[in-house]
């Protein structure tokens, strides 16, 4: 199990504990334009359980973290939280409430979005304001989205994810989260991601981070298998 002690999330001046969710993920198979990229993919998430997902570029995990939220359609199979499978646009957007999302890849909108604005748009403001001391961009919350270097991106959406958690989500899905930090900052969401009392899929190639999860999952051509720690 993970050694760091988990983290309490504060909304107003009321304590909450996080949510916990349920993961399966059954006989997943997804396709860009026709190239099977995942294939015939199995897993189990228990509620509260921690897991990293690792393998080569291209190996398809970033495709499986998508497919959970419904961002990538050309899929067959049947993926479930708490027991629940998505099959309309609302029940997919009952399933990206649910699920909270670090991306690898940060859109930082059209328009000049602020990190306060993408702090606020978490659900519970108070809870991601609190991360991002953490993760120590508080002093960043005024600047435009477009201004930041790619690791204050990264813990901007780690920030707004926690958010998510402490509004109701049971789940974090997070895409290389460590990528573009350095040893510090590296350390900081380590420590952030470990102490989140909550369901965590992680795809990385930080084995430090890889290390502080319950279990550990390798893919490679699209196939998935468990490693171990």
């Amino acid at each position: 199990m993970l050694d760091a002690e988990p983290i309490t999330v504060r909304s107003s001046d009321r304590s909450h504990s996080l949510t916990t969710s349920a993961l399966v993920v059954e006989a997943l198979t997804c396709r860009h334009g026709g190239i099977a990229v995942v294939e015939q993919v199995d897993l189990a998430l228990r509620p509260g359980e921690r897991a990293a997902l690792i393998g080569a570029n291209g190996a398809g995990k970033s495709t499986v973290l998508r497919a959970i939220l419904g961002l990538h359609r050309d899929c067959v199979g049947r993926i479930t939280v708490d027991g629940i499978e998505a099959r309309s646009t609302a029940d997919w957007r009952e399933r990206r409430r649910r699920v909270a999302w670090m991306p690898q890849r940060q859109a930082t909108g059209r328009f000049p979005l602020l990190v306060r604005e993408l702090l606020a748009s978490s659900g519970c403001s108070s809870a991601a304001e609190t991360a991002a001391v953490r993760l120590d961009i508080s002093h960043l919350v005024e600047r435009p989205l477009h201004t930041l270097s790619g690791g204050q991106l990264q813990r901007s959406f780690l920030a707004r994810a926690m958010g998510s958690l402490a509004a109701g989500a049971g789940m974090l899905l997070a895409d290389e989260p460590t990528s573009a930090l350095d040893f510090n900052g590296k350390a900081i969401v380590t420590d952030v991601l470990a102490g989140i009392d909550t369901t965590l899929l992680v795809v990385t190639h930080d084995r430090v981070l890889a290390d502080r999860c319950d279990r550990v999952f390798e893919m490679a051509g699209g196939r998935l298998r468990e490693v171990g720690r």
